[in-house]
């Protein structure tokens, strides 16, 4: 597969995701929000195209490379395909888990990552809404996690995959039952519980870093429990509702 194909795949995925995102939000939702579609969609074009012209699909590409090479924790522990795809999604979401707590703690990356926390409502475009800046940051250490693991082509495009899904799903304006989300979050993060990090002032928003798995955050003490039925204030302090400019402008 090339490059160009895996781009299409990867944009197929997304699409798909949104569409999927969006119709949950519409079915079951928590708060009735509108959000911020045109801040939001702006900032995923800007990235779209920066990255685009960046990296395109080279976490794949990278995956290739390592393959060629006989490089990567998964090949020199003779780990089969069937084991070796779950352990590294489960890896590479650990790494987004350090990245996104790294995000919080070290001033010059919350510059950029506030971005995503100044929207002042909390729907799946939310999912979109990245500073450009902080999505190139990521780069070095996503793709050095991608050849340092060794992970498959295939892999990495489950985990780009899942990894999508849950992003917008958990930023949705969703509303599941109690009992529904409380069994989901044993292992899994949902509405509520990504929920409980937006929220504009408090020791929540330095809590809940996972994407994909809860896990990472009950294990490594970040955890939050969420509330399926209680309703958040979210947002950034001292900060509106700013324009796709400003939003650009925010980490200056």
């Amino acid at each position: 597969m090339t490059e160009r194909e895996l781009q299409v795949v990867r944009a197929t995925v997304s699409v798909g995701a949104m569409l999927l995102a969006v119709v949950v939000q519409r079915a079951a939702p928590h708060a009735r929000l509108r959000g911020s579609w045109r801040v939001n969609g702006g900032l995923w074009l800007v990235n779209a195209a920066v990255v685009g012209a960046v990296c395109g699909a080279c976490a794949c590409t990278a995956a290739r490379w390592g393959a060629q090479r006989g490089l990567g924790l998964v090949r020199w522990a003779g780990i089969g395909p069937w084991a070796s795809v779950p352990a590294s999604i489960a890896a590479l979401d650990l790494v987004s888990y350090g990245w996104h707590r790294a995000n919080h703690r070290i001033p010059v990356l919350w510059r950029f990552h506030q971005v995503h926390h100044s929207d002042p409502t909390f729907t799946v475009s939310t999912g979109i809404r990245f500073h450009p800046g902080e999505l190139l940051l990521s780069l070095p250490l996503r793709l050095a996690a991608v050849v340092l693991l060794g992970a498959s082509v295939g892999a990495v495009l489950v985990f780009e995959a899942l990894f999508t899904v849950a992003n917008l799903l958990e930023h949705g304006d969703i509303a599941l039952p109690r009992r529904v989300d409380a069994v989901l979050a044993r292992v899994l993060v949902t509405p509520a519980v990504h929920r409980r990090h937006h929220t504009r002032s408090g020791p929540a928003r330095d809590t809940n870093f996972g994407t994909i798995f809860a896990v990472w955050d009950r294990v490594l003490t970040t955890y939050t429990p969420g509330d399926a039925a209680a309703r958040v204030d979210t947002g950034l302090p001292g900060v509106g509702s700013p324009s796709l400019a400003s939003a650009l402008r925010l980490p200056m």
